[in-house]
């Protein structure tokens, strides 16, 4: 339902009412939001009761008025910043509970009995969830008003927490539900949650003062250009400078601590200054998006700079809206805290805000909220509960899952099953498919080396690239939020230079998974999905930079020097920035490459750019480990439709598809195994993330409609083995995000080293007796195998070379089942292994963290021999059960989840049904995959028609029971090695005479 702006006043009402008026604790922006919701209601006579965090003077500036009632409590917390510019996801959902849930029956209680108190004829939540409890346990009605609520935000931080809060979601979706309707605001998220829905322009402070009246008070003239810091929570001990600011401007500082000292062109702000005034007085805004800060700036067409924060998933769609009306300019971080802002501001003076729509949405909500009251119904039946709860946990899942397409804004929601349903390439064919792109062929290059070799996503891709330059001079505004990225691309190529161009695939874990840095055999097939890079170098002189890597070279006052620029496509999906920029110089430390600890650093200081490592840090592995030399600017743009988080290596052919193309482009010749091992370097190193090689060996190495063979010790390959044509392998998505770089990964990589380390312990103890015996002692009965087994067990170089026999026999009944990292330090000193470290604080599993490498080890050479012996219904099942051991040895070892159970069970429940024991099997085995935890689930079965059929009925039965559609993995496609480059040349028109 849409309430249209009539621009009539809220009337008064016969009849005087009561409104309860909750605000989340979360920023000023909701309380500054509510002000001129209550405004209006207290205008047309009413009594508003507001509770909230708040500070007073936020309510009290704006409403001098007796019948303002407010109450200094906090229901909720919002989101727990880690900094200024990062929400601590788990901190978030931890504090939440502390607040809302372990207190709740309190809470509750109190509410109902302080709402009967002031006899509230209506409550109006923005948007604590327990207030809408707390109305109906009263019996008063509820209304939201909000364009985001809290369901949303915090099933997406449930994915990285793990299961063990899914339960808080669950809860406020259930509050939302008792919630008559709700008053939806612009540059709202999706809100399942919610049946009934009512739409009102946005919700704008009044101007209190003119442009000149302020400028006057302050003492500047209309010819200085001003910009207002409105930066809450700026970051700690970040000292403003003079040179920050282009010469002639002023800036005005919100929210200055007292003793924070700022330059002359920096003025500091009384804190409860009245900031639309502000805001209209200045040339354009700097700061972080939120409701608040995005309304007013649209209203009073102001140019907003902005930078990124993370894990706040409000963000995308106001900054979708604000880039719509042509408001926006982002910031790099990077560049808000080293003082980079010239050229930032200097565009967004330039830009000219195109909103034009209502701003009285305070007025427009209020009358609603009176006619509510007064006992109007606006709402029509609602969906069940059932469904709400159900529909608010998959939007979390759902919002950085929609593969190859940009967060849209209204109809995300609505579309989300449909895209989740189809098969996609690249973002760019994404793109080409929605009429994004001018209809284009690769005929527009000439390839000068290399073959498509009929991949209809490099095909896909090289369309892209050939209309890049038509989407840079289109100039079509109002697609421009769905393709800056794009336009970023086309302003990093010159057109009439060489450019190179990879693909590497990501991988499906059949066997081997986390066992491969305990040195086991793997079988991995590469997948059809894969990511792409294009990579052009230039002569510094002759490269087009970005207008603020430009300006910052000028700003050093030296000629042009090598610069690296990025463009990653798919940014939205992850809310990551979209480019990265960065002197070459940077990685040099007093005439030499910068060390990886330190490039670690570097690119953790900005989590929206953290991804650039992946890229930019095969730079420095090629010039630290191979001694190249980069005297050019290198200009990258990086596609992949590897779907992140599903544990199928889309790093590694992030990691893979960037190194061979700059290798391509440099002339280096480098082997697809030796390259995979700098690959590792950088994921483990520069990104931190402590991974096998197994991942990159396959993205590099790996051949279509084959499984690589490889000992991971360090990466020997054995061979490629033919997948039968009667076996056919899939991969499930759980829809449950996997990280490597997660806590649980590491402890168990950690605890597999311990075991390790416990082993060799226990055989040298063993060693002792039986080199006595041989030196004419009295052997001890109790000791068990050779001295030349024991030397070898005590020098044991990878857990995988133990046999499980072995491991049985002597060793599973001393290792503990679980240990201490303080305790373990101060008995065996180090657990060797360079890519963890052990937390003193620590508790680690060893037992199942070591038992699982020496099993996976021989489960995986049996499974290999299997697929060459004969075709059975015998094979197929032996295939099966050497999987579903696989997957319960992950779970021992603390890596499964709710997600992957699930669709391991749907694949017994399949396989073991009567019409499949009565026909021929189809689906024989499944297990999690990769370093597990969540991600993908491998399935094996035989390749026929029925077992697609059953693939896909799993998929449906999944969605049925969790919401979620699982994204399907099958087919797969050449390695980077077998795939080579192309090196590419665009065709130029001749001119018309």
């Amino acid at each position: 339902m849409r309430i249209e702006d009539d621009g009539d006043q809220v009337s008064a009402s016969r009849k005087h009412l009561v409104f309860a008026y909750y605000v989340t604790g979360h920023g000023f922006g909701h309380a500054t939001r509510v002000v001129e919701v209550v405004r209006h209601l207290i205008l047309a006579g009413h009594d508003v009761h507001v509770v909230t965090g708040a500070p007073d003077f936020v309510f009290t500036t704006e409403i001098q008025s007796p019948r303002l009632f407010l109450r200094k409590v906090l229901l909720d917390c919002g989101a727990v910043q880690a900094d200024a510019l990062t929400v601590d996801r788990l901190a978030s959902l931890e504090k939440y509970s502390e607040t809302a849930v372990v207190p709740r029956a309190s809470i509750l209680a109190t509410e109902v009995e302080w709402l009967n108190s002031i006899k509230a004829d209506l409550v109006v939540s923005d948007v604590v969830p327990v207030a809408c409890r707390a109305a109906a346990d009263a019996g008063i009605r509820s209304v939201c008003v909000t364009n985001f609520s809290w369901d949303f935000i915090y099933a997406e931080y449930v994915m990285a927490a793990g299961n063990h809060h899914r339960s808080i979601v669950w809860q406020i979706a259930e509050d939302y539900s008792h919630c008559e309707f709700l008053i939806r605001l612009p540059g709202y998220c999706p809100m399942p949650a919610f049946r009934d829905v009512i739409d009102v322009p946005l919700v704008v402070r009044r101007l209190h003062k003119s442009r000149k009246e302020v400028r006057k008070e302050l003492g500047i003239g209309e010819d200085v250009k001003l910009v207002v810091l409105n930066f809450g929570g700026q970051p700690a001990g970040w000292k403003l400078k003079e040179e920050y600011l282009p010469s002639g401007w002023l800036c005005l500082v919100c929210g200055a601590s007292d003793n924070q000292e700022l330059p002359p062109n920096f003025i500091k702000l009384a804190k409860d200054v009245y900031t639309p005034d502000v805001m209209a007085a200045s040339d354009c805004m700097l700061g972080k998006i939120g409701y608040g800060t995005v309304s007013e700036a649209l209203a009073y067409k102001l140019p907003f700079v902005f930078v990124r924060r993370d894990y706040f998933n409000e963000e995308p769609f106001l900054r979708n809206m604000l880039e719509y009306y042509q408001g926006g300019v982002e910031m790099i971080r990077r560049d808000l805290i080293t003082g980079h802002w010239k050229p930032y501001l200097e565009r967004a003076v330039c830009l000219k805000p195109s909103y034009e729509g209502g701003i009285n949405g305070g007025e427009v909500a209020a009358r609603i909220l009176q006619d509510t009251a007064i006992g109007k119904n606006y709402a029509s039946d609602k969906l069940s509960g059932a469904r709400r709860l159900r529909d608010a946990i998959v939007l979390g899942y759902q919002l950085q899952r929609v593969p190859g397409r940009d967060l849209c804004i209204p109809d995300w929601y609505a579309n989300a099953e449909n895209e989740l349903g189809r098969r996609t390439g690249s973002p760019a064919a994404e793109m080409t498919e929605n009429s994004f792109f001018m209809n284009s062929c690769p005929e527009d290059f000439e390839i000068l080396h290399g073959d498509l070799q009929g991949l209809s996503d490099t095909m896909n891709f090289l369309k892209s690239l050939a209309e890049l330059d038509t989407v840079y001079d289109s100039g079509k505004n109002t697609e421009k939020r769905r393709i800056r990225e794009c336009i970023a691309a086309a302003g990093i190529f010159n057109w009439e230079e060489e450019i190179f161009v990879a693909r590497a695939p990501g991988r499906l874990d059949v066997m081997g998974g986390i066992a491969d840095y305990s040195g086991s055999l793997v079988l991995q097939m590469p997948i059809r999905e894969a990511c792409h890079v294009a990579v052009q170098k230039n002569h510094p002189s002759k490269h087009r930079l970005w207008k603020h890597a430009h300006a910052r070279q000028h700003d050093k006052g030296q000629g042009p020097t090598p610069v690296l620029q990025i463009v990653s496509y798919g940014s939205e999906l992850s809310n990551r920035g979209p480019t990265f920029d960065m002197d070459l110089s940077d990685f040099m430390d007093g005439g030499q490459p910068m060390s990886y600890e330190k490039a670690k650093k570097y690119f953790a200081q900005d989590p929206a750019q953290r991804w650039a490592a992946y890229v930019a840090g095969t730079i420095l592995v090629l010039m630290t480990e191979l001694g190249v030399c980069f005297e050019n600017s290198i200009s990258m743009l990086v596609s992949s439709a590897v779907p992140e988080g599903k544990g199928v290596s889309s790093s590694a052919s992030v990691e893979v598809a960037s190194m061979s193309a700059i290798a391509a482009a440099h002339g280096l010749d480098i082997s697809p195994r030796k390259l995979a091992l700098l690959c590792q370097k950088v994921e483990n190193h520069i990104v931190g993330a402590p991974c096998g090689v197994m991942d990159q060996m396959t993205s590099a190495c790996g051949e279509a409609n084959k499984l690589l063979a490889m000992i991971c010790q360090p990466a020997e390959i054995v061979g490629l083995v033919d997948i039968p044509s009667h076996i056919r392998f899939w991969g499930i998505d759980s829809g449950i995000r996997h990280s490597i770089g997660g806590a649980d990964y590491g402890s168990v990589r950690v605890g597999a080293f311990m075991g390790r380390k416990m082993i060799k312990s226990i055989a040298s103890s063993m060693l002792s007796p039986t080199l006595s015996a041989e030196n004419g002692e009295s052997p001890d009965e109790s000791e068990v195998g050779g001295a030349e087994l024991l030397e070898t067990e005590a020098s044991l170089d990878y857990l995988c070379n133990l046999s499980p026999h072995r491991y049985e026999a002597l060793y599973a009944k001393l290792i503990p089942d679980s240990m201490r990292g303080e305790t373990f330090l101060e008995k065996y000193d180090n657990h060797n292994d360079p890519v963890t470290v052990v937390d003193h604080k620590r508790t680690y599993g060893v037992k199942a963290a070591a038992r699982h490498p020496i099993y996976e080890n021989f489960r995986v050479k049996a499974f290999k021999a299997l697929l060459t012996s004969a075709a059975s219904d015998e094979q197929l099942t032996a295939l099966g059960e050497l999987m579903y051991q696989c997957h319960y040895s992950y779970s021992a070892c603390g890596l499964g989840s709710d997600g992957t159970d699930r669709l391991v069970q749907l694949v017994q429940q399949m396989q073991h049904n009567k019409s499949s024991r009565h026909e021929d099997g189809t689906l024989y085995g499944a297990k999690i995959t990769g370093g597990g935890s969540g991600g993908t689930v491998g399935v094996t079965g035989r390749n026929c028609l029925r077992s697609s059929q059953q693939i896909l009925e799993i998929q449906q039965r999944y969605k049925g029971a969790t919401g979620y559609l699982p994204f399907v993995f099958e087919g797969s496609s050449p390695g980077a090695g077998k795939f080579g480059y192309l090196r590419i040349r665009r065709r130029i028109p001749p001119k018309q005479g």
